[in-house]
């Protein structure tokens, strides 16, 4: 076995060494160049392909890359989540810098087909202070919808009143949509000067709009459209996510057995059947043969 020569291992990590050294002092010199040239750079998010107006950034459309500092645009964005979830103002092409000026919020600018679920329907419902809690609801609370239903002609004319819909998601109430700023653009009436409300405590609101399927969408605007008012908000914590089967409620489940109306009704019952069986006459007389014997 062939020995190695200590010095020529020496002198190959020596060479080794001092290319990694040029290598280096190679890359910080053109590092240095560029910097002269073009400044410091920083990350900021760029446009990965082509974005539509009124499109919602997802994290497919954007990336970090380094660009000098000294061509960075005014409002650029730096943090990918600050950009995710947003909606393009306008169109962004595939190259260019994310600025905050192209970003909206969604909210009544941008529409609210943006939040409904691919799936969802977005259904708006009449409130007052009675059939919507006070108009306490905010966008992004959860609702349970109940109705009150009267059937039958006018001598059996019932009442139910019947939980429809469980654990649903408010998404606006009047022009408040959820993720929006909470504010609306008022014009003073004197001076013309703008001026913002806060709609975080607003209760001038006369809708409320919800996130259903679509047969559930149906069910409520059959309700809408031949029990106007029928239909009632009950409000849940969010965390809340409890879907109970509830029977539909009555009179009579209302007041229970003890109530007057029952006992009434159990009264009659028993006087019925008490005519019934007089109306039948006396139970007949079995005779039964055994041998001589007779038996009646």
């Amino acid at each position: 076995m062939q020995q190695t020569n200590p010095r020529t291992f020496w002198i190959s990590l020596a060479s080794a060494v001092f290319a990694m050294f040029l290598i280096y002092s190679y890359s910080q010199e053109q590092k240095a160049i560029y910097d002269k040239r073009y400044g410091t750079t920083k990350a900021v998010l760029i446009a990965t392909k082509d974005i539509l107006e009124m499109s919602t950034i997802d994290e497919t459309m954007v990336t970090q890359e380094e660009r000098p500092v000294d061509f960075l645009q005014p409002g650029v964005v730096e943090n990918p989540d600050d950009a995710i979830g947003l909606v393009a103002a306008t169109p962004i092409k595939k190259g260019e810098q994310i600025i905050f000026t192209k970003l909206l919020s969604p909210g009544p600018k941008t529409g609210l087909s943006l939040q409904v679920a691919p799936d969802k329907r977005a259904v708006t419902i009449p409130v007052d202070e009675v059939r919507g809690v006070g108009k306490l609801i905010r966008p992004g609370d959860r609702v349970d919808i109940l109705t009150s239903i009267s059937y039958g002609d006018a001598r059996s004319e019932r009442r139910e009143v019947k939980t429809l819909l469980q654990d649903v998601l408010v998404l606006a109430t009047g022009i408040n949509v959820t993720n929006n700023i909470p504010r609306a653009l008022l014009l003073d009436g004197i001076s013309g000067n703008p001026g913002y409300k806060a709609l975080s405590g607003d209760t001038s609101y006369s809708t409320v709009t919800v996130e259903v399927g679509p047969s559930e969408a149906q069910n409520l605007i059959y309700i809408s459209s031949v029990a106007p008012g029928a239909i009632f908000l009950s409000l849940r914590n969010v965390n809340d996510k409890n879907i109970t089967r509830l029977p539909t409620s009555t009179i009579d489940t209302v007041l229970g057995v003890d109530s007057e109306k029952a006992l009434q009704r159990k009264l009659q019952q028993t006087q019925l059947q008490n005519q019934m069986q007089k109306a039948q006459g006396p139970k007949p007389t079995f005779i039964e043969l055994r041998g001589s014997d007779v038996k009646y």
